[in-house]
């Protein structure tokens, strides 16, 4: 982390990530979903339902995924002074809110034909809910004040308190009766699924985790070079005045 701490530094390795991330996800997204969409099976009880799954479970982890990372970056900012973090919450906010978006409508569209409603108010939805807002309330806080750096404060601060809310999210499903199903892969034990959903899942998985990676990246470098436009037009102002 701290060798990327120098902004020229970063750039050149964003310049050879970028592409490797960006081509990679691409191909290993699309593998997945192909894979996922037409050559695994149905489930034995939802039917074709099933196949929402390979967006929507790489979509719920990347939401969790960056959020932690948002709250690290912070951290970060906060406690040694990290020069890139304040940045890196900025540019991670957005797209974690976009992954936490698209779990929340991939879930709804899953639930009609499996629940036979698109929304309840149970604790694995509710708790993905609070999360989505979270990231809305960093990316509004962060630019909610003309000094950046009390904005990037405030943001900071609400990312790493909003932690508490990723435990409610995992364990939801085991404290309260829900109609959302337990985990079914697992780090330790069997998981329940097939190895024919397996494959696909975390070939998506992995895809989607790049092509995050690589708009953050993307999103890094714009605001380096906004942050490098902006300090240029203050030393401009100065020698003007």
């Amino acid at each position: 982390m701290h060798a990327l701490a120098n902004p020229l530094r970063f750039l050149r390795f964003a310049q050879v990530a970028l592409p490797v991330f960006l081509l990679s996800g691409l191909l290993l997204t699309g593998w997945g979903l192909w894979l996922g969409l037409f050559a695994s099976p149905p489930d034995y009880l939802q039917g074709d339902s099933v196949r929402i799954m390979y967006v929507h479970v790489p979509a719920a982890w990347l939401a969790l995924g960056g959020y932690t990372g948002i709250a690290l970056a912070a951290a970060a900012a906060l406690v040694w002074k990290h020069p890139l973090a304040d940045l890196t919450v900025r540019a991670m906010a957005p797209v974690g809110a976009l992954f936490a978006a698209l779990c929340l409508l991939t879930g709804s569209l899953w639930g009609r034909p499996t629940w036979g409603t698109y929304w309840a108010w149970d604790g694995r939805m509710t708790s993905m809910l609070v999360l989505f807002l979270l990231y809305l309330g960093v990316m509004a806080l962060s630019s909610a004040w003309d000094d950046r750096a009390r904005g990037a404060k405030a943001a900071g601060i609400l990312a790493i308190v909003g932690t508490i809310n990723l435990p409610i999210i995992k364990y939801s499903v085991e404290w309260w009766n829900t109609l959302h199903q337990p985990a079914s892969i697992r780090i330790t034990g069997s998981s329940s699924i097939h190895p024919s959903m397996l494959e696909p899942l975390l070939l998506s998985v992995l895809g989607f985790s790049l092509l995050f990676g690589a708009t953050v990246l993307m999103r890094m470098r714009a605001l380096i070079a906004e942050q490098r436009i902006a300090a240029r037009m203050a030393r401009r102002a100065e020698v003007l005045a």
